[in-house]
């Protein structure tokens, strides 16, 4: 079996939680023995969700494969802000919200469709100064980083358990999903956090045709 995995494969796998997509590439290079493999898209640590594998020649189809549109479900918590946008740092702000209804929510929501300027998180892989900006943000260093323009195709929301919008999103690629929360959060008013996020899909790729990391490796190594 190694050798088709060697000679070049497409796994969907469904990302867990805590782990990096580097993680996961280096476990799979481990359990499959593989020289050469790779992922289309990077998922932040708290996200789940879809990620393409890529072993062998199919390493090489990879970049294309991240140029296609994504969507993305998932919750934003209004009324809270974190430096890095998610739960991955501390609360740094709280605001009440009580006073927002649903057509404030419509509003903000319509004002982040279609082509936007979105700036990535200063918590992001970005490299400046060969620097990764995370690692910048983390020593408390200043980051800056240019807006760029991406399309969110669809953003559609649910306010039936505020201060929790539960969300689901079609875009672009290059979009920050953890910006776009933050985004949001600031046209309401009261900041916003993204409180949990899947990556639903990569093109025609679905998660629902992926397989749990260890299911995966597990069956695997029965097969061996």
């Amino acid at each position: 079996m190694e050798n088709t995995y060697e000679e070049g494969r497409l796994l969907l796998i469904n990302k867990p939680v805590d782990w990096t997509s580097f993680d996961v590439v280096k476990k799979l290079r481990y359990t499959l023995k593989v020289k050469k493999i790779g992922h289309a898209g990077t998922l932040d640590p708290l996200a789940t969700g879809l990620l393409i594998i890529g072993t062998g020649k199919y390493t090489k189809k990879l970049n294309e494969l991240q140029g296609l549109d994504k969507e993305y479900s998932g919750i934003i918590e209004i009324g809270k802000t974190t430096p890095s946008f998610d739960l991955e740092t501390d609360f740094d702000s709280e605001s009440n919200w009580e006073h927002l209804g649903p057509e404030d929510l419509q509003h903000a929501k319509e004002q982040l469709t279609g082509f936007i300027e979105q700036i990535p998180p200063a918590h992001s892989a970005i490299k400046i100064d060969g620097e990764r900006a995370y690692k910048k943000a983390r020593k408390n260093k200043e980051v800056r980083l240019e807006p760029r323009s991406v399309e969110i195709k669809r953003f559609d929301i649910d306010h039936s358990n505020l201060p929790e919008v539960g969300f689901s999103v079609a875009c672009s690629k290059g979009t920050y999903i953890r910006s776009l929360a933050n985004d949001f959060g600031q046209k309401l008013g009261v900041g916003g956090y993204l409180k949990k996020l899947v990556r639903t899909s990569i093109g025609d790729y679905k998660l629902a045709d992926a397989m749990d990391l260890q299911d995966f490796i597990s069956q695997h190594n029965e097969g061996h």
